[in-house]
């Protein structure tokens, strides 16, 4: 404990600063009551202490299971609404009224005619909710709100051409909602129709989902942009692969009919066609895709959208299951691995493919004589088609440059590259050299024809000949 004699040594000490301090401060009011809070911490230090009173009981929480919410919080509970989290009755009705209640008190708004619900969310207690109608956000907009942590299984008598969550507003906008996200559900439709709809939408997450058992589409996004699935698991049915009722898997994994969306880190285990692409400026990378395999009808990525496809398709997998692209244009695949013989398939709708890039992939078959690129159709617009850098085993390449080497002796030298070049009795630009010890022979390119470069020479000589083609290189 001080004595009286340090206390008021450490007083006169902060007198004397303050003293100084005011001198040199032009603002001797702040200075004084900084030195005055400085004394009361002093004092208080110093204080005797009291004795320390006895500890409080623990507080003891309510357990009430009233549907209202404090009005300081805007997490609402599934189960504080009458929802069922065992999944034994029908909570339709429940989940609705949850749902309202979350987006019934907007903020600030976002885009025009969007609420702004403040970041409002639907907590689903890890429960398992059964349906028999969609849980559909409010018609007139809504945006900053979540759907998370909890299981929806469509009943017996949901109906087959509806999806368990639904954004389709009904809005004169352009957008309905905005900044919506469903994070952490399985999604159950039970052989009844799809899982998600976002229809009219603008920035919705849909992320760390399970989705399964949908006859129509597992995720539909149709019109708005810039929607993002990720972090997901999608498919038809519960497999791992080689499934005996692989063949008559249907359905679509993903639909996109709409621009700049963003599907990232997904897995596709089962459908008809993992991914149908029919909007522009869309972005797939790192999805596993293996859906249905092409040899039972099935396609991993469906890019249908003849002439105006702006899609990208990067570091993804193909297992057993393909790519194919109609009239495309501007596509890039890239950086993308290619197993049990999947393949890159161009079909021809009008006729048109132009500003496409396939490259840097791994291709692995199996010793089936199947191209890894190929062509469905005939194409008679072809420009800027880059088709090289590929890593192929087991498969017949395809490519829209080769190179190839001859010798003999004679005055003329036939390289073939009919067997490697994409398409068909088309060669844009030819590099050769003649390479003789016999003197120097006049030599020049005779013909193209059928993808087979003619070398001749105007004298008898032994000499090798290098060749480099392109095909579609555009200016």
């Amino acid at each position: 404990m001080p004595t009286p004699t340090t206390l008021r040594f450490f007083l006169l000490l902060l007198l004397l600063l303050s003293a100084a301090a005011a001198a040199l401060s032009p603002s001797h009011i702040q200075r004084r009551n900084l030195v005055h809070r400085h004394l009361q911490s002093l004092s208080s230090f110093f204080a005797t202490p009291s004795p320390s009173p006895s500890p409080s009981p623990l507080p003891i929480y309510s357990t009430s299971t009233s549907t209202s919410t404090s009005s300081t919080s805007h997490i609402f509970h599934a189960t504080d609404f009458g929802a069922d989290p065992t999944g034994s009755t029908d909570s339709t009705a429940a989940l609705s009224h949850a749902l309202s209640a979350a987006s019934s008190s907007p903020h600030l708004s976002l885009m025009p005619s969007i609420p702004n619900f403040g970041g409002a969310e639907l907590h689903l207690d890890g429960g398992s909710y059964l349906i028999s109608s969609p849980i559909f956000f409010p018609s007139s907009g809504a945006g900053n709100l979540k759907i998370h942590s909890g299981s929806l299984l469509a009943s017996n008598n949901f109906p087959p051409d509806r999806y368990l969550i639904e954004l389709n507003g009904s809005t004169s906008s352009t957008y309905s909602f905005e900044y919506i996200t469903l994070a952490g559900l399985m999604l159950d439709s039970n052989f009844r129709g799809g899982g998600i709809a976002v229809v009219d939408s603008l920035r919705v997450i849909i992320d760390g989902c399970y989705i399964v058992h949908f006859s129509t589409d597992g995720v539909l996004i149709r019109n708005g942009h810039d929607n993002l699935i990720r972090n997901s698991y999608i498919g038809q049915h519960i497999t791992a692969g080689s499934d005996p009722g692989e063949p008559k898997f249907t359905g679509t994994a993903v639909q996109l009919n709409g621009n700049d969306n963003a599907v990232t880190d997904v897995v596709i285990f089962s459908a008809a066609v993992g991914i149908l692409v029919a909007g522009e400026a869309n972005i797939l990378t790192g999805v596993h895709l293996y859906n249905k395999a092409a040899g039972f009808g099935g396609t991993g990525i469906y890019v249908k959208l003849p002439g105006r496809t702006q899609t990208r398709i990067v570091n993804c997998y193909l297992d057993f299951t393909g790519i194919v692209a109609e009239d495309p244009v501007q596509l890039l695949i890239s950086g993308s691995f290619f197993f049990g013989d999947a393949n890159v398939a161009f079909k021809s709708v009008n006729g048109v493919i132009k500003d496409v890039n396939v490259v840097d992939n791994l291709f692995s078959g199996r010793n089936r004589r199947a191209h890894n690129v190929w062509l469905d159709g005939k194409f008679a617009t072809v420009d800027q088609v880059v088709v090289k850098r590929n890593g192929v085993r087991g498969m017949l390449p395809r490519s829209t440059v080769a190179r190839g080497t001859v010798e003999g002796n004679g005055t003329m030298w036939t390289v073939d590259f009919s067997a490697v070049l994409l398409f068909p009795n088309r060669i844009d630009q030819v590099q050769y050299s003649l390479v003789t010890a016999n003197g120097f022979p006049g030599h020049a390119l005779r013909s193209v024809e059928s993808n087979r470069v003619v070398i001749v020479s105007d004298t008898v000589v032994n000499a090798t000949v290098y060749v480099v083609v392109g095909q579609a290189v555009g200016p």
